[in-house]
């Protein structure tokens, strides 16, 4: 890849990574948290479900692994696990909590 990826695109390739202990994907989990872009740095702070999460290493490397694939050679990703605000289940996607059978959240 050549042209500079957008957050779009940083996304897309994120949604490949799967948290295999939840079977969905670390976007719709909600697990990416900010995005941010200063070519040709890219910045990914995200979170486990929980920090015991025995499969966190794993989910980032896949991360790595999949950003590889879309930057240009030259960029540096760097991902900053962080735990605040503390993951909920109100994070997800409204498709991933159906998927995960989570009832909807209420309206107020």
């Amino acid at each position: 890849m050549t042209a500079a990826p957008d957050t779009e695109l940083i996304r897309k390739a994120l949604r490949k990574v799967v948290d295999p202990e939840v079977g969905a994907n670390i976007v719709d989990l909600g697990l990416i948290y900010r995005i941010e872009i200063d070519a040709p740095q890219l910045l990914i702070e995200m979170t486990m479900t929980s920090p015991a999460c025995p499969m966190g290493e794993m989910i980032i490397d896949d991360a790595y692994s999949e950003l590889d694939r879309i930057l240009p050679e030259d960029w540096q990703p760097e991902i900053r696990l962080v735990w605040e605000p503390p993951w909920t289940p109100a994070m997800m996607s409204e498709k991933c909590r159906l998927s995960l059978g989570w009832e909807p959240e209420p309206t107020p």
